[in-house]
């Protein structure tokens, strides 16, 4: 057969001559029509557009990805998550849902319902409420005409919500995640995406009394979170003492943010290095810086509030008097709650964030503070800053720790920046990743965690030729139990050997397990078995229940109460 030159290969002048030579013969002009499917023909000799070659770095890598795309073998393409992201999967997902589940019951226990919010907010709303931290902001690109940022928290847009609603007084929660363009330590749950959960206050109020219901739905969140019972300290300050203290000891009114900013880094560096970045980088004096730390070293508990009342120069500044006093009622307050024991009143807290205008606070655990010796992190920090690449993870490096778990305050001004009318709010955001890694952390590989959360695994006990697998009758009883609310499974083959049964329940940790056989059917009966008993126990072969009985015998045992001895055998 002779073989023909295709017409993708042929010239385009040739082309365009057989169609003219075509159009001269005796046959009628052809329409468009004809020369459709020509088209797949003509678009691949089709000339390729040019494009300039970028010198910039980034575009460089994208032009060799582009040009290497399509040659098997030889493409840049790596499959990866972007820096500071990850995915979630199997017992990570079961613990975190643990803690989103906890946070929540909290919540509405307290009364609050939930909103939800874009993921980018116009830039402009954003802009300027996060002091020095505005730098950690994602930018988007222009689209439609609008410059739009994702969202670096929940509480800016919860304000903007507010006034753009005229909403004047709500207990609102909100889980949502936010971006933050800052150096991430992945194990240690700082990540450029992570969950918030917040729950705030807004509207009129008498003196601290919301204020005071947060720090107590704080107390509430971390007693029931497995693991946290007894091992975080609620660390709080008031942003007026804080002025007024700032006041008192001669920092200019244009310096106070850029101090405060400053001092609260006490948590994670020496004084030594707080003292020479105020002095040094923020041309504060001297005299200056050594007076504030004569006030920002004191902590404790309500004993620290009567101290700075007694003070002179406290009670002549305003702004730190009303300070003290809103402090002072705080802790009666908290006192009814039975939340004091867990707080730290810390004159060193600070909080960066600009929109705070009273109480401020924070939760701490084992592992919020970095684990190197105080004077080693400012010498490894300062050391870190010189090379420092901002995409770098520094989950083991001993100058970062975890942070605080949960942090927020009163912000009885930013719904006024965006409507020119005040609304008061007091609230407080959980940093859910964080949670999940020290949480992880304490309840190693004894946390009972499973990848799945189903309670009955049905399995059919048999082996030899003519065993049926007893597929129809698992799946008979898998319906039965998940028509009466029981979340159970079975192994997807018609004759599954036993023991693959068996592994397959304790791999998932599957906690009961409903045995059938072919003898105990036909007698109306089946077993039920406890997973993981020791040897010796009574129970360990499982129990016979009746097959009508199984719903009720197993959310019997759910429920723990205790039922007649029915063991195998017994009679």
């Amino acid at each position: 057969m002779p073989h023909h030159q295709l017409p993708s290969h042929l010239p385009l002048r040739r082309i365009s001559t057989l169609v003219h030579l075509r159009s001269q013969r005796r046959f009628p002009t052809p329409s468009p029509e004809h020369f459709r499917p020509l088209l797949p023909c003509l678009w691949s000799i089709r000339r390729p557009t040019s494009r300039k070659l970028s010198t910039a770095p980034s575009a460089r890598a994208y032009d060799t990805d582009f040009a290497d795309m399509g040659k098997e073998g030889k493409g840049n393409f790596q499959l990866k998550t972007p820096k500071g992201t990850r995915d979630w999967s199997g017992k990570d997902v079961v613990l975190r849902e643990q803690i989103f589940s906890t946070l929540t019951k909290v919540f509405k226990r307290h009364g609050g319902v939930t909103i939800d919010t874009p993921v980018f907010e116009l830039k402009d709303t954003l802009t300027g409420k996060y002091g020095e931290d505005s730098k950690l902001i994602y930018d988007l690109a222009n689209q439609g005409g609008e410059i739009c940022s994702l969202r670096y928290d929940l509480t800016v847009p919860f304000a903007r919500f507010l006034a753009q609603n005229s909403v004047q007084s709500i207990k609102r929660y909100h889980v949502a995640k936010v971006y933050r363009r800052d150096q991430p330590a992945m194990t240690k749950g700082r990540m450029r995406e992570f969950y918030q959960c917040d729950f705030d206050i807004a509207g009129q109020y008498d003196l601290m009394l919301p204020d005071a219901e947060i720090l107590r739905i704080i107390h509430e969140v971390f007693e029931d979170l497995p693991g946290w019972k007894g091992k975080f300290t609620i660390k709080v300050n008031h942003r007026k003492v804080l002025d007024g203290i700032f006041q008192i000891c001669g920092v200019p009114t244009d310096k106070i943010r850029t101090i405060s900013s400053a001092v609260d880094k006490l948590d994670k560096s020496p004084w030594e290095e707080v003292r020479r970045e105020m002095v040094e980088d923020k041309g504060l004096d001297e005299a200056v810086a050594d007076k504030i730390w004569e006030f920002v070293k004191l902590k404790g508990g309500k004993d620290v509030v009567e101290k700075l009342q007694s003070m002179a120069e406290i009670n002549e500044n305003e702004s730190a008097k009303q300070g003290c006093e809103e402090l002072a009622l705080l802790c009666k307050y908290l006192e009814i709650f039975d939340v004091l024991p867990v707080v730290s009143i810390d004159m060193s807290l600070a909080r960066g964030l600009d929109y705070y205008t009273g109480l401020i606070y924070e939760v701490v655990t084992e592992g919020s503070a970095p684990p190197a010796a105080s004077k080693d992190v400012a010498k490894k920090e300062k050391k870190h800053k010189k090379n420092a690449d901002p995409d770098e993870d520094r989950s083991n490096d001993p100058t970062i720790g975890v942070g605080s778990v949960a942090a927020g305050g009163r912000y009885d001004e930013l719904v006024g920046m965006f409507s020119g009318k005040p609304i008061p709010c007091v609230g407080i955001s959980f940093g859910v990743d964080r949670i999940f890694s020290i949480t992880k952390a304490r309840l190693g590989d004894a946390d009972g965690v499973r990848a799945t959360e189903v309670d009955v695994f049905v399995m059919a006990f048999g082996s030899g030729k003519e065993f049926t697998g007893l597929l129809p009758e698992r799946m008979e009883f898998a319906k039965t139990l998940w028509d009466a609310g029981i979340r159970a499974e079975y192994m997807w083959k018609a004759k599954p050997k036993f023991q693959n049964q068996f592994k397959a329940a304790e791999t998932t940790k599957v906690p009961w397990a409903v045995i059938l056989g072919e003898d105990e059917l036909r007698a109306g009966k089946v077993a039920i078995k406890e997973m993981g008993l020791p040897a010796d126990h009574p129970d360990k072969n499982g129990v016979q229940v009746e097959k009508k009985d199984l719903v009720e015998e197993l959310q019997a045992r759910f429920a723990g109460r205790r039922l007649p001895d029915r063991t195998v055998g017994a009679s």
